[in-house]
Formats: structure tokens, C-alpha cells, sequence
């Protein structure tokens, strides 16, 4: 899908100056312990998957969507995993975003992993031994939602 239409709606009044968004990222993992990724069509990387919701949608409905959206497997969302700022974005065309990541470790429930819209070029499902060439934004992601710890928050955060 891209940039969401209410997105596009504030950057035709604000132009590229800096929006804070919320953004979700899905760790989904199989019965077989196998982590969903896509390969990107901007990065051409692979990556977990994640995605900005819609304005008033919660951020598990999000979660859930954006992995069907883009790979056709039905999940459920488990637990948070993860909440962080992260640093501003500089896209291609000016636009500066800067998100604010709630990650959540999420369970396969149905579907057949496959492209599902034109913002992946494969998804696929990996051992977490065997991961392709992963940024370290998923790795981290992947690590946390395999550990049962409490939910990760940068710990040098003031307050």
C-alpha cells in the first residue's frame, strides 16, 4: 500500500517537515519456531514486517493487518515485545518521519506466506539460525520477541 491516504493528507499542508508517527513492526513466528520476513521493494532488503495503523486503530488490529496485508498469513497478536522512538527518517523525495515502534510478537494462526501487495518482492518464513541479510532493527526485534522478558524500553530514557 505504501504511504497511507492520511498521510498524504497532512503532507500536502506540512510539506517534508518532521512528522511523529506511530509505527507497528510484527515478529511472527510458526508452529516450527520460523520467523515471517518480507524483501522489500524500496530496500530490496528482508525485514520484519510492520506498518503505520490508521487513525483510531489500535496497534494489535495494525499488527494483524499489515502482516495479511503483505504476506497473507492470519496471525494473532501475543504480547508487546518492544516500545521505541526511533531516529528521524530522510526519504527519498524530503519527507521526514520519525516513529515511535511498538513491536509485537505475533502467532501464525492460517494463510500461506506469499507477496500480497507491491511493498514486498518474497516473504518467507526462516529458522532464526538462518536468517538472510537482516538489519539490525530486525534482529534486535526477533531476539526480544523470542526472550520472555518484560517489555523492552530504552533504558537511558530520562525519568
Amino acid at each position: 500500500m505504501g504511504t497511507p491516504d492520511f498521510i498524504r493528507e497532512i503532507r500536502a499542508r506540512a510539506g517534508h517537515q518532521l512528522l511523529w508517527l506511530p509505527g507497528i513492526t510484527a515478529v511472527v513466528f510458526d508452529d516450527e519456531g520460523r520467523v515471517l520476513l518480507g524483501r522489500r521493494t524500496d530496500t530490496r532488503r528482508w525485514s520484519v514486517i510492520g506498518g503505520i495503523p490508521e487513525p483510531g486503530e489500535q496497534p494489535a488490529a495494525c499488527a494483524v493487518r499489515e502482516v495479511f496485508e503483505e504476506t497473507a498469513v492470519h496471525c494473532v497478536a501475543e504480547r508487546v515485545v518492544l516500545v521505541q522512538a526511533l531516529s528521524p527518517v530522510t526519504y527519498g523525495n524530503g519527507d521526514v518521519c520519525q516513529y515511535m515502534d511498538v513491536t509485537f510478537r505475533c502467532r501464525a494462526v492460517g494463510g500461506e506466506a506469499r507477496v500480497n501487495d507491491d511493498e514486498s518482492l518474497e516473504v518467507g518464513w526462516f529458522a532464526v539460525d538462518a536468517l538472510p541479510g537482516l538489519d539490525e532493527f530486525g534482529r534486535f526485534r526477533i531476539k526480544q520477541a523470542l526472550c520472555d522478558a518484560p517489555t523492552w524500553f530504552d533504558p537511558t530514557a530520562p525519568g
